[in-house]
């Protein structure tokens, strides 16, 4: 990929006569990007880089406690409709 990169910069150099090719980024028009503190509800907390311009950061669930990477599936019951699918199809 590396090399596909080198050869189309040069052949772009080449064809549009472009010195600067590398520093074609227009400066001050980019969002700041730094360290975030990233604070779980279940109580895990990590660092990572962000544009939001704040320094703390909660979240209600993380790589730690979410059921997708947890492989724990939770069943949020809301007014009976598990109770009432249960006793529908229940085999017997």
């Amino acid at each position: 990929m590396a090399s596909f990169f080198v050869s189309f910069a040069t052949r772009y150099k080449a064809i549009y006569g472009r010195k600067d090719f590398e520093k074609t980024m227009k400066p001050e028009i980019h969002p700041e990007y730094s360290a975030v503190a990233v604070t779980c509800s279940c109580g895990n907390s990590f660092e990572t880089n962000s544009t939001l311009g704040k320094s703390e950061l909660h979240i209600e669930s993380c790589s730690k406690c979410h059921p997708f990477y947890t492989g724990k599936q939770r069943i949020v019951d809301t007014a009976g409709r598990v109770d009432k699918f249960n006793r529908r199809f229940k085999r017997g």
